[in-house]
C-alpha cells in the first residue's frame, strides 16, 4: 500500500501539466488513462438519479479479462501441442508446450494492444474524451479468435479496422453497433482468407496441413455420416470438449470457455438469457436438420448437436461476443430472440455454405445490426399491451 501511495504522489505532482492550461494539455486523455487503470476513481456523478453499484466499467472489464484467462492459457498450451504434433515432437510435458505456445501467441496479443491502443489514444486526444476501458477486452478478444500462424502485420491491420471502422466512426465505446473484435476478424477473413482459413493456418510449422474438425465435418460427402468422418480423422467428442484440436487460439476448449462463462454469470456481467437462447437455437436447428439428412443432401446435416456446440467459435461467441452489452439486445425478451437467432443462423451457415464451414462470426455480426430493431418492437409490443389494459 505504501508503494502504491508513493507512486500516486509522484503522479499527482505532475498532473497539472496535463490539465487545462498545462503544456501537455492535449495529452490529458492519456494521463487520465493511467489513473483509470491503476487507481480507484474518486470522481462521482454529481446528481441523481443514478444506480449505486460498486461495479464500475474498470471492474466490469477486469472480470471479463479474468474470465478469458482459462481460454487464453489453454489456447497457449494447445498452440504448443499442435505445433509439436505437426513437427513430430514429444507432447508428454505440459510445461514446455505451454511456454512454446505463449512464445507464439504473445506477439499477437502485444501487437493487438499496441496497434489498437494507438487508435484509441489518437481518437481520445482528438475528441478530448477519456480512454475507455472497453479496449482492454477487445485487445485480448481479437487474438483469441485468430489462428496462431496469423502474420503480425495482419493483426495490426485487422485490429485497426475493428477499432476505427467498427467503433470509433460511430462515436466510440457505447455507440458502436458492431462488436469491434468480430468486425476486425471479418475484415481479415474476407480480405486475407488464405491466412485465416483453410488446412494450413492452424500451426506455425511450415508445410504442415490439417483441417479443423468443423472443416472435416463439412467435407463429408452427400449421404455420408459426419461423425464417421470425424472418427476416421481421429477426432472424438472428448477431444472437442477439452480442446485438443486445431482451431483459433481461444476457441477450441469448451471446458475453458464454460469456466469463463460461469464466472461471468456468477458476477452478473453477462446475460444468461443470451447464452441459453444461443444454445437452444443452435440445438433445435441442428436436431431439425438431423431429421432431414439423406442421400442427396450434404453429409454435415447428420452432425450431432453436441459436436456442433463444441466445434468452432459457437460456444466462445455465445459467451464472450453475443453477450456484449453494447452491441446486443437490452430488453429481456429481445435477448431471447437475439440469442436464438444467433444460434439458428450459425447452424444454417455451417450446413448450407460449404465455402464457409464456420458461422458464429457472421451470425453475431448480422444480429448486432438487428439488435436495436428487435428491442424497438419488443418495447412497442409492451406499450401496446399496457395501453390495451388502460383502455379496458
Amino acid at each position: 500500500m505504501v508503494n502504491v501511495k508513493f507512486l500516486q504522489n509522484i503522479l499527482e505532482k505532475h498532473e497539472h501539466h496535463f490539465k487545462k492550461g498545462g503544456k501537455f494539455e492535449k495529452l490529458y486523455p492519456l494521463w487520465e488513462a493511467q489513473e483509470t487503470i491503476l487507481f480507484t476513481q474518486t470522481k462521482g456523478a454529481p446528481g441523481a438519479p443514478h444506480v449505486r453499484d460498486s461495479l464500475d466499467a474498470k471492474r466490469l472489464m477486469t472480470v471479463v479479462i479474468v474470465a478469458l484467462l482459462p481460454a487464453l492459457f489453454f489456447g497457449a498450451y494447445n498452440t504448443g501441442l499442435q505445433n509439436a504434433l505437426a513437427a513430430g515432437e514429444t507432447t508428454s510435458q505440459i510445461g514446455p508446450l505451454l511456454i512454446s505456445g505463449f512464445i507464439t501467441i504473445l506477439p499477437i496479443i502485444i501487437v493487438s494492444y499496441a496497434a489498437g491502443g494507438f487508435w484509441e489514444v489518437l481518437f481520445s486526444v482528438v475528441r478530448k474524451h477519456e480512454i475507455n476501458e472497453g479496449f482492454l477486452v477487445t485487445g485480448i478478444l481479437f487474438p483469441l479468435i485468430l489462428p496462431a500462424s496469423i502474420p503480425l502485420w495482419q493483426v495490426a491491420v485487422g485490429i485497426s479496422f475493428g477499432v476505427v471502422i467498427g467503433k470509433e466512426v460511430f462515436g466510440g465505446t457505447g455507440m458502436n453497433i458492431l462488436n469491434p473484435a468480430l468486425t476486425a476478424r471479418a475484415f481479415l477473413y474476407f480480405s486475407y482468407p488464405v491466412q485465416i482459413s483453410g488446412d494450413k493456418v492452424w500451426t506455425t510449422v511450415d508445410g504442415f496441413s490439417g483441417a479443423t474438425p468443423l472443416a472435416t465435418a463439412a467435407q463429408t460427402s452427400s449421404g455420408g455420416n459426419a461423425m464417421d468422418s470425424l472418427a476416421q480423422a481421429g477426432v472424438t467428442l472428448s477431444d472437442l470438449f477439452y480442446g485438443f484440436v486445431p482451431g483459433s487460439i481461444g476457441e477450441t476448449s469448451a471446458l475453458a470457455i464454460l469456466i469463463g462463462a460461469a464466472l461471468l454469470l456468477i458476477t452478473g456481467i453477462a446475460s444468461w438469457r443470451i447464452m441459453l437462447s444461443v444454445a437452444v437455437g443452435a440445438i433445435i436447428t441442428s436436431v431439425g436438420f438431423n431429421q432431414l439428412a439423406g442421400d442427396n443432401l450434404p453429409g454435415i446435416l447428420s452432425l450431432d448437436w453436441k459436436y456442433q456446440m463444441t466445434m468452432g467459435g459457437l460456444l466462445f461467441g455465445a459467451v464472450f461476443m453475443a453477450t456484449d452489452p453494447v452491441t446486443g439486445c437490452r430488453t429481456n425478451t429481445g435477448k431471447y430472440i437475439y440469442g436464438f437467432l444467433i444460434g439458428m443462423l450459425t447452424i444454417l451457415v455451417r450446413l448450407w455454405n460449404p465455402a464457409y464451414p464456420e458461422g458464429a462470426m457472421l451470425a453475431i455480426l448480422f444480429m448486432n445490426v438487428f439488435a436495436p430493431l428487435i428491442d424497438h418492437y419488443v418495447v412497442e409490443a409492451n406499450i401496446k399491451r399496457r395501453l390495451s389494459r388502460v383502455q379496458v
